[in-house]
């Protein structure tokens, strides 16, 4: 039963570090409908980039999100400007083809730069647990957790209660009538690219704070898992990512108890398939921009 609800309570907080990698990924595809696979190749870039930070200058982890978030926000914002935006109106197989390709570049020049070997952020919290019981919970993977679960929170309110959410969720349900009213859906996508980016990013600089990361391994495993759950929660959704992020995380870590190896991989694609039989929108229901209207 101790090694049950140890594996639960890890998967539990494993599970709001996936959901804030995929909240970004979800965002884009409901949006702009657009399958971003370079996601994993920009948390990485995130994770390199705090590593960076805490090398040569010694900032924790927390304390260089800031830094990090805004970095990868310009760098989505001029990717998506200037490059993805030129074929936001082709076949979804053309933006999937664009962004593999910017996924690959990204991930060799990681690799030219800082080779392949795994690398992880130290910090003195890192093998600190909170002790509940028989159960133990990492301080690093708990507060992870916990702020993946308040950036979750702050995007939605940001969604449903300012001008640039309802901007965004304008242009995503009807790009041609939010031209109409004013917006300008270029710099809206260009803002929304940018934003998950900078999700992305963040979700790296946990990644590496909890765990090691390399350029190789690491960025198709977290988009792979971006997809699942994006689908699994129900596409557009940001409670939804959060939501799938904890039932993945939860059925990977008990799974791990009577599966070994590349078995434990194959979770993710059970609980998908059964989600979408059961629930085809997924589990929050439908999903926000199901309605979208293509012009």
């Amino acid at each position: 039963m101790s090694q049950l609800l140890q594996a639960a309570a890890y998967g539990v907080v494993q599970g709001g570090l996936l959901g804030l990698v995929a909240v970004g990924f979800s965002l884009v595809w409901g949006v702009m409908n657009v399958i971003n696979l370079s996601h994993g190749a920009l948390a990485v870039t995130g994770a390199y980039l705090a590593w960076l930070l805490n090398l040569h200058f010694g900032l924790d982890p927390f304390l260089a999100l800031p830094v990090v978030a805004i970095a990868l926000f310009l760098f989505g914002y001029a990717l998506q400007r200037g490059l993805i935006n030129l074929v936001i109106n082709a076949p979804i197989f053309l933006t999937l083809l664009l962004t593999f390709g910017l996924g690959l570049v990204i991930l060799n020049s990681l690799q030219l730069l800082f080779n392949a070997d795994d690398r992880t952020i130290e910090t003195s919290y890192a093998s600190q647990s909170l002790a509940l019981g028989t159960v133990n919970v990492p301080y690093g993977r708990l507060a992870a957790c916990g702020l993946a679960l308040a950036i979750t929170v702050g995007l939605a309110a940001v969604m449903t209660r300012t001008r640039l959410g309802h901007s965004i969720s304008a242009t995503g349900m009807d790009r041609g009538a939010a031209r109409l009213m004013g917006i300008r859906a270029r710099h809206v996508y260009a803002i929304t690219f940018g934003i998950s980016a900078a999700l992305a990013g963040v979700a790296g600089t946990m990644i590496a704070t909890v765990g090691s990361f390399n350029p190789t391994t690491t960025p198709g495993q977290l988009t792979l898992d971006a997809f699942v759950i994006s689908v699994l929660g129900g596409l557009g959704n940001m409670y939804g990512a959060l939501v799938g992020g904890l039932v993945l995380g939860i059925a990977e870590s008990v799974g791990g108890l009577v599966l070994t190896g590349t078995w434990v991989n194959a979770i993710a694609m059970a609980v998908l398939i059964l989600t979408l039989i059961v629930r085809p929108s997924g589990l929050i229901g439908k999903a926000q921009y199901s309605g979208r209207v293509e012009v």
